[in-house]
């Protein structure tokens, strides 16, 4: 597929991206808290508790305003028949915060709580392939900055901390928080491997310079499990194939084109995610 016409189908869903892909996000309240406000009153708490809280916020509207603005993820390639195909998804440009534009933390969350709020709000987790996509096209790419292993990594302050950096490195490259950013954070992502390993979380990414991400593909920790490396980013339901508007779900299903957005070959998105909380 040439260059030029995976060019034009993306800037055509740059259009789209914003139509009607966040309309199931509540508008965020003028009285919300900010994210800073969040993070103090969830500080002592952790696991379960901390998300639970947390996911009251998101599917309250509690989030920023950049998170609504998708940006288009484009994929090329051919059918058996060698027809040509581009398939666009729209994706958030950053990963999942609590807060508003100018005072927001991004939040770790277990699977649970991550497929939840995906679900309820009209998206899903992405792929390994759809991850990586995501690096490569990504304007902004962010070199991973690792904190200390230790059991501290799980708590709301090591979170903090980390989004505080993660905010001073965007910072330096755009002041712009809608474009897309990639490089940060670990993602949670939907997987075969979940079927057998249920009660597991699948980890993958956080891309260095290179390309190559510091996590491969990873079901060792329990389904609560989250740590201030991981983020959420979130995939809309509808993509664009050849410029036509389709499910992800029925995408991520055909024998061909799931393909291209998942290394694992077809895949029912929608009944895995649907599992998962």
């Amino acid at each position: 597929m040439a260059v030029a016409s995976l060019a034009a189908t993306e800037a055509q869903a740059l259009i789209l991206c914003g139509d009607d892909m966040t309309r199931e996000i509540p508008r965020r309240s003028a009285r919300a808290a900010s994210g800073s406000a969040v993070m103090d009153r969830v500080m002592s708490l952790g696991g379960a508790e901390r998300d639970r809280a947390i996911t009251r916020e998101v599917l309250a509207g509690n989030i920023p305003d950049h998170l609504r603005q998708l940006v288009p993820v484009g994929f090329d390639g051919a059918l058996s028949n060698g027809q040509p195909v581009v398939v666009v998804l729209c994706v958030t440009p950053d990963y999942l915060a609590v807060g508003s534009d100018n005072d927001h933390v991004r939040v770790p969350l277990g699977l649970p709580a991550a497929a939840r709020i995906a679900d309820e709000l009209g998206f899903f987790l992405p792929t390994t392939r759809i991850v990586d996509a995501i690096y490569e096209q990504a304007e902004v790419q962010l070199s991973p900055s690792p904190m200390e292993p230790t059991s501290a990594m799980v708590t709301t302050d090591y979170m903090r901390r980390h989004d505080a950096t993660v905010t001073r490195q965007r910072a330096r490259v755009t002041r712009f928080l809608d474009t897309l950013t990639a490089g940060q954070k670990k993602d949670l992502v939907l997987t075969t491997r979940l079927y057998s390993k249920p009660g597991q979380v699948a980890i993958y990414g956080w891309h260095r310079p290179n390309g190559r991400p510091i996590q491969p593909l990873s079901t060792v920790h329990g389904a609560q499990y989250a740590d201030y490396s991981h983020g959420i980013r979130l995939v809309a339901r509808i993509a664009y194939v050849n410029g036509r508007k389709v499910p992800l779900d029925e995408l991520m299903r055909h024998p061909e084109l799931a393909s291209l957005v998942s290394s694992e070959g077809p895949v029912d998105a929608a009944r895995l995610q649907a599992s998962l909380y």
